[in-house]
Formats: C-alpha cells, sequence, structure tokens
C-alpha cells in the first residue's frame, strides 16, 4: 500500500467520478484505474462498485475512507514537520559549557542565535569540562565548550579552537590593588587571600597547577562556590580570585582587573562534539555562529 495508491482512492472517494478524480490529482485516468485496482488486489477487496456508471464507496471503501484520510494528513503533517526542522523552524540544541563561558560568552551568542531562529530550544548543561566529556559520550549533549587540553580517556571527539583568552586577578575595588606595578605575579598567590572554586572546575585545576609550578601550595580563604558565588565573597572582601578575562569584564564596578605578570596564565576553550555522530542541524547552526561564520557576536580573545 503506498501514499500515491490511497490519495487516488480519496480523490475518486469524494469526486465520484474517476476521470475528474484524475484531473485533480494530476495523472492519466488509466494509470489512476490501474493504481486503484493494485490497491483493491492488495487489500483482498473491491473499494467501489461501477454499477451502471455510478462510482459508489463499497463497504470495505466506506471502512478504509476515514483510515486513508488520517493517514495522507499524518503523512502532511509528518513531512511539515521535518520541513519545520530542516529550516530551522522548530527543534532543540543540547549544549553544554563550563560556568565561566555560560557567564562570559554565551549569552550574546544565544541572544544572537534567538533572534535568529526564535522556534529552536536552547537547553544549556553547566558543568566542568571532565563532566561535560562524560554527557558528550553518552549523547546527552549536541556540542559542548570545553577547556583544553581534555581529559587524557576521552572518547573520540572533534575539537575547535573558539578562543585563547588571558586569566585575571579580581578584587574588591576599595581595597588596595593585589601585587606589585599594577600587576600580579602567580608567586604572589601565595601571600594573598584566595578564594578558590569548587573542585571540578577547571579554573580550579589550572590555578593550582600554575601555583604548584612556583614551588608552594596555595591556600584559600573560602573555596566550594560557583562562579558567582567566589565574584560575591570577592565583593565581600575576603579574597581575590582568578578568573578569565570575559568575566572580569561583566563582574562590575565593584571588583577591580588586575593583569598576572607576563607570561601570565591563557587557557583554550574549545567547541567539541562527537566525531561519530553529525550534531542535528539546529546544533550545526549554532556551531557556525560560535565558530565566527555568522553574526559577530562572539567577543574578541584577550592578547590575540
Amino acid at each position: 500500500m503506498h501514499f500515491q495508491q490511497l490519495a487516488y482512492f480519496v480523490a475518486v472517494a469524494e469526486a465520484r467520478h474517476f476521470t475528474r478524480a484524475a484531473e485533480e490529482v494530476h495523472v492519466s485516468q488509466p494509470s489512476l484505474s490501474q493504481q486503484i485496482k493494485a490497491l483493491e488486489n492488495e487489500l483482498g477487496a473491491e473499494l467501489f462498485s461501477r454499477a451502471r456508471g455510478n462510482i459508489a464507496l463499497t463497504d470495505a471503501g466506506e471502512a478504509l475512507l476515514p483510515l486513508a484520510r488520517r493517514i495522507l494528513a499524518d503523512a502532511d503533517t509528518a513531512r511539515h514537520e521535518v520541513q519545520e526542522l530542516v529550516q530551522l523552524r522548530r527543534g532543540r540544541v543540547r549544549l553544554g559549557a563550563t560556568p565561566s563561558v555560560c557567564t562570559g560568552l554565551l549569552p550574546d551568542v544565544l541572544r544572537a542565535f534567538h533572534g535568529a531562529h526564535p522556534g529552536i530550544q536552547l537547553l544549556i548543561e553547566e558543568g566542568g569540562s571532565h563532566d561535560l566529556v562524560r554527557q558528550l559520550a553518552r549523547g546527552a549533549l549536541d556540542l559542548a565548550l570545553l577547556v583544553l587540553p581534555l581529559p587524557a580517556a576521552s572518547p573520540a571527539l572533534t575539537t575547535v579552537e573558539l578562543l585563547h583568552e588571558d586569566l585575571v586577578v579580581v578584587s574588591q575595588a576599595s581595597r588596595p590593588a593585589p601585587g606589585r606595578g599594577g600587576t600580579v605575579r602567580v608567586a604572589d598567590l601565595g601571600h594573598e587571600p584566595l578564594v578558590m572554586f569548587r573542585h571540578g572546575y577547571d579554573l580550579r585545576e589550572l590555578t593550582v597547577a600554575a601555583c604548584r609550578a612556583e614551588g608552594f601550595e596555595p591556600s584559600f580563604t573560602v573555596e566550594g562556590g560557583e562562579m558567582d558565588a567566589v565574584l560575591g565573597f570577592v565583593r565581600a572582601g575576603l579574597g581575590i580570585a582568578v578568573v578569565p578575562r570575559m568575566v572580569a569584564v561583566r563582574a562590575g564596578q565593584d571588583l577591580r582587573t588586575t593583569p598576572l605578570a607576563p607570561p601570565g596564565l591563557r587557557r583554550t576553550i574549545a567547541l567539541a562534539h562527537r566525531s561519530d555522530v553529525e550534531p542535528p542541524r539546529a546544533a550545526r547552526e549554532l556551531q557556525r555562529m560560535l565558530l565566527g561564520s555568522g553574526p559577530p557576536v562572539m567577543p574578541p580573545a584577550a592578547g590575540g
């Protein structure tokens, strides 16, 4: 049974005339009759009685007509739904991102994407790179913004570097600036009250590794917070924190931003997806915008 046969059957049932039905569906009358006969043969029952030139539905035809109409309507709905997805009028994107990227980069990007594709649902998963890699591996995310390098045991992922960004020190604006000469050395972090993120934050691992490379183990006045909490603790005067420049730019005038002395600390943000699965159409469009082919919504990377 084919959709075309059902369409021909409905046309004849409504027109009660083979020639007029053939004209309505833009096919020759012999072809239409042949397809109706093939449908009857497949079903094992005649659908029309043709006595004395009058076309009437048989009992089998009466039973099939509402079902055929429903099948054709469902097929038309399915075609429409797929076209909506293809043309980016509907759908969803499941995007993972580290907390600092959610705070610094994504608001502008997602505003531009939503403005261009208001029918696409955006589902954001916030977490550390390790957690997001696991989410990608089990198919829970379409795309993820991660901090490189990836965990050693990462699954097969395709990654594209998105930006390189300096890390800076934020402190309470009403207090003296940390460090000397307008910069803060990593070694100075051993003598400053330090507010630290919770375990699992990429920024925590990067900062602690830099301190250990300078020969000391950092101590924290407060630790365990998310990005907003850490910035709040700094505003309250509990200490300083190392954060991405894009976060510091949005932090407000009550926080002072001080660069780290050369060579400083930098991080690389990459856009990742599973290598064995192509992202959905809507996700590919967001990917295109993030990589800079679309509207210029991504802030330039600090330092180059």
